[in-house]
C-alpha cells in the first residue's frame, strides 16, 4: 500500500517543479495562452483543464515507460530490490543540491519552441493539451532532477507506476489551474497572485532542497553505513 507520505511527496514535487524558474517560464506561456480569451469563462476553464490533462498524461506515460524498463528486466529489478535504499540517499542529496543551486547543471531540453507557441495561439482550445504535453517533456536541470531523481525513485520504491506519476503531473499544472480560475472569476487578482508566487518560490525551493539533503544523509547513514538513528 502506498503511504500518504509518498502521495504527498509526489504531489509536492510536482508543485515545486511548476514554480521553479525554468518550468515557471513555460507555465507563464501557458497562462498567456489560456488567458487570451479572458472574456469567455468557459474557454479559460476548458483550456486550463486540457493543459492539466496534457501534462498529467505526459508524465504518467513517461513514468510508466521508465519504470517498465527498470522493473521489467529481472536483473535490474533484483538490483533495485537489493540496492534501492542505498542508491536513494545519494540521489536525494544530488537533487537537493540542484534545488539549492549548489550543483550547477546547465543542460536543458525544450520541445515547445516559439513556432509551436505561435501556432497554438492561432489554434483552438485543444492546443492547450498539446502545449501541456510538450512543456512537460521539456526538461531543465530542476525538473529533470525532481522527475528522474525524485519521482522515479519514489515510484520505484513504492511500486507505483500509475498513482504517483499522475499526482506529480497534476502538481506541475496546479498553478496554471489556479490562474485559470482567477482569470475566469477574478482577473484582478492574477497579478497579485503571480507576484506572491515568484516571491516565495526561492524559499520553498531552498527548504525542499534542505529536506532532500537531510533525508538523503539519513538514508546514507542507515542503509550504507548501517548506523541506527532511531
Amino acid at each position: 500500500m502506498i503511504s500518504w507520505l509518498a502521495i504527498g511527496s509526489a504531489l509536492w514535487m510536482g508543485v515545486l517543479t511548476s514554480i521553479s524558474p525554468c518550468p515557471l517560464a513555460s507555465n507563464i506561456a501557458a497562462i498567456s495562452f489560456i488567458g487570451r480569451r479572458v472574456d469567455s469563462k468557459r474557454y479559460v476553464l476548458l483550456s486550463g483543464t486540457f493543459y492539466t490533462f496534457g501534462r498529467t498524461v505526459a508524465y504518467l506515460v513517461l513514468g510508466m515507460i521508465v519504470m517498465a524498463g527498470l522493473l521489467g528486466s529481472g536483473e535490474i529489478a533484483r538490483f533495485l530490490q537489493k540496492y534501492m535504499n542505498q542508491l536513494l540517499g545519494p540521489v536525494l542529496i544530488l537533487v537537493g543540491m540542484v534545488l539549492m543551486n549548489l550543483l550547477e547543471v546547465s543542460l536543458s531540453f525544450n520541445l515547445a519552441g516559439k513556432g509551436v507557441e505561435e501556432r497554438a495561439g492561432r489554434g483552438g482550445v485543444g492546443w492547450a493539451g498539446i502545449l501541456g504535453i510538450l512543456f512537460a517533456l521539456s526538461f531543465c536541470p530542476v525538473s529533470a532532477g525532481l522527475f528522474f531523481g525524485g519521482l522515479i525513485s519514489l515510484s520505484t520504491s513504492n511500486g507505483s507506476k500509475f498513482l504517483l506519476p499522475t499526482l506529480f503531473g497534476i502538481g506541475t499544472a496546479l498553478p496554471v489551474i489556479v490562474f485559470a480560475f482567477l482569470m475566469a472569476f477574478g482577473s484582478q487578482y492574477v497579478g497579485k497572485a503571480f507576484n506572491r508566487m515568484t516571491q516565495i518560490e526561492w524559499w520553498i525551493r531552498m527548504a525542499t532542497g534542505v529536506i532532500f539533503i537531510l533525508v538523503g544523509i539519513y538514508y546514507c547513514l542507515t542503509h550504507i553505513y548501517g548506523l541506527s538513528l532511531m
